[in-house]
């Protein structure tokens, strides 16, 4: 088990916003976290990340069997967690290539992903396209050689081709590679190109649906909105 969450609660100065996580990820799985906006997926990202500011109240976090609940930010990095995120930072004055060289604990060749090498000498994301931060955020979290990638929103702002581009990075150096994934999408159209083992639905702070057919999920979701993901929960709930 790569990754288990255990009845996780969290929540960010006085409000709840996890309201008791379940999740497992074994080695070499997909999996994607599909839900609305305020239903709390960046703070699960935020937490799994170690962001001090979101308070875990109440269940733990397990990284390769290891209670990494109250680590620091870079002792899970060490471990193997990489994430990349919806919003990146700009750095200033850092090329990327330098920081690829820094980081990076495989010999990886953006010419072979057919990424343009113009960026790679260009300070980090800074006047970079929203496809070039995608592309800058893979090619680091590629670098660091991990044993589970989390993607917040890589899927945002992209059109179907740089989609296409950014799974097909995605497949090729991570899920063919046997490391465990887990997509995180408001949209949930980058799934149709990977293709995750399960789906989970979060609504309010809680998974209420774990599903194997994505397809389902999302075509239930696009005609009917996530107020049909409440009925079947309450549904399932009944004795």
């Amino acid at each position: 088990m790569v990754l288990e969450i255990r009845d996780l609660k969290v929540k960010s100065g006085e409000k709840d916003i996890l309201k008791g996580i379940n999740l497992k990820i074994n080695q070499g799985e997909t999996h994607a976290l599909f839900g609305p906006n305020a239903s709390g997926k960046s703070t699960l990202v935020q937490t799994l990340a170690g962001n001090p500011r979101y308070e875990v109240t109440g269940g733990k976090i397990l990284f390769n069997g290891v209670d990494i609940t109250k680590l620091p930010t870079e002792e899970r990095i060490k471990m193997g967690l990489a994430i990349t995120w919806q919003n990146p930072p700009t750095i200033k004055g850092v090329k990327l290539s330098k920081l690829l060289d820094k980081i990076s604990k495989r010999d990886l060749k953006p010419e072979e992903l057919e990424v343009n090498s113009g960026i790679l000498n260009r300070n980090i994301n800074q006047n970079f396209s929203g496809g070039e931060k995608k592309i800058s955020e893979l090619l680091q979290v590629i670098s660091l050689n991990p044993k589970l990638v989390i993607f917040d929103e890589i899927d945002s702002g992209l059109d179907i081709k740089k989609l296409e581009k950014v799974s097909k990075i995605i497949k090729k150096e991570l899920i063919d590679k046997n490391v465990s994934v887990l997509v995180i999408t408001h949209n949930g159209e980058i799934l149709n190109f990977l293709k995750p083992k399960i789906i989970n639905v979060l609504v309010d702070g809680k998974i209420i649906c774990e599903e194997t057919d994505y397809g389902k999920v999302l075509k239930t979701i696009k005609e009917y909105g996530y107020e049909k993901c409440r009925k079947c929960e309450l549904h399932a709930e009944r004795p």
